[in-house]
């Protein structure tokens, strides 16, 4: 019980701190330079890790799932495949990625948008960047721009030109959810709906900071859907895209309101996961370990909602170890679907 009180306390002393730092960068910002704001915010980043083990909670529990004895049937059809569109990276650390990670371990994150290719009209899952990723960035909260350095690739639309891929084909976008980095490129469809759940959309619509991109697309834009299905795998609602099992969505909130986990299951009988912003970095999901206390603070609309989705999916992947797990800033875990071409 004294140890629960200290870590409380300790929380609360360190929100204190973490935002009079935020106070000092604004002061650092406004009386000397953008590059003196950055230096000390990466000095304040450096310096809260040492509290980690503080603060960490109890382990993850994800033998509480009740899973169904096998996989839900599907019936991809022939012709039904997935590929990959890289658009870039974000620099970042492991030290950023999950709890008891070093800092001083360089972690690219890759920003990937995945082609679902299907008789009935294809998806695109997330966008990645987009063309005006330069002015994408630089709408971003100033704190968030001190942080982030980032690497654009090719665009999904221009990858799409390079192949001479026809855009009509796409049904729709579909988002895990609606940060910057996952509706960037969003913006280079401007025909095509992009599919939400009816939380996310209410989360675009509310004015916040790491959703205003998504809200200057125009309401018009997002189309949302609803969880009309039943049980799929624990989740208790899902929404079957074609009817056939072949996509299903299920309800992950917690790192947004509306984030989702899209299943997709292939006609070679390989099955994919695409858990979104869940967790950065595989290996974080396989070590069992969440994202770190400053990490979870500035990303996560709920970090308990996050931290039960991982568990979740933690069970399902122990259950059901030939579904392959892909978090959306993993380029290893991306790694195992064609590039698109």
């Amino acid at each position: 019980m004294k140890t629960k009180t200290f870590t409380k306390k300790l929380h609360r002393y360190l929100i204190v701190v973490i935002n009079v730092g935020m106070a000092g960068v604004i002061v650092i910002k406004s009386c000397f330079s953008s590059m003196a704001a950055r230096l000390f915010v990466r000095l304040l980043l450096c310096v809260l890790p040492v509290f980690q083990p503080a603060l960490a909670q109890d382990e993850l529990s994800p033998s509480t799932w009740s899973l169904p004895g096998e996989l839900p049937r599907a019936f991809p059809p022939t012709g039904m495949s997935l590929a990959r569109l890289s658009t870039g990276i974000t620099h970042r650390s492991a030290g950023f990625a999950c709890a008891g990670g070093s800092r001083s371990d360089p972690r690219d994150f890759t920003m990937t948008a995945v082609l679902v290719r299907h008789p009935r009209g294809d998806l695109l899952i997330d966008t990645g960047f987009g063309r005006d990723i330069d002015d994408h960035f630089h709408s971003m909260p100033w704190w968030f721009q001190l942080i982030t350095t980032y690497e654009r690739g090719m665009s999904a639309l221009d990858q799409f030109a390079h192949a001479k891929y026809d855009i009509h084909r796409l049904r729709a976008i579909i988002l895990t959810h609606a940060h910057w980095d996952h509706v960037s490129g969003a913006a280079d469809f401007p025909n095509t709906p992009i599919w939400v759940s009816k939380e996310e959309l209410s989360y675009i619509r509310s004015g916040e900071a790491l959703a205003n991109l998504a809200k200057g697309l125009g309401d018009a834009r997002f189309t949302p859907y609803s969880f009309e299905g039943g049980p799929y795998l624990g989740y208790p609602r899902s929404h079957d895209v074609y009817g056939d099992g072949s996509v299903v969505i299920v309800p992950s909130p917690g790192h947004t309101p509306g984030s989702v986990t899209l299943f997709v299951a292939l006609p070679d009988g390989s099955r994919y996961a695409f858990i979104g912003d869940l967790v950065w970095q595989l290996d974080c999901l396989m070590q069992e370990r969440e994202r770190p206390f400053v990490a979870r603070w500035l990303a996560d609309s709920n970090p308990a909602q996050v931290r039960k989705g991982i568990e979740h999916i933690l069970s399902i992947k122990r259950k059901f170890p030939t579904v392959k797990i892909v978090p959306a800033h993993d380029a290893a875990a991306f790694s195992q679907i064609p590039q698109f071409n």
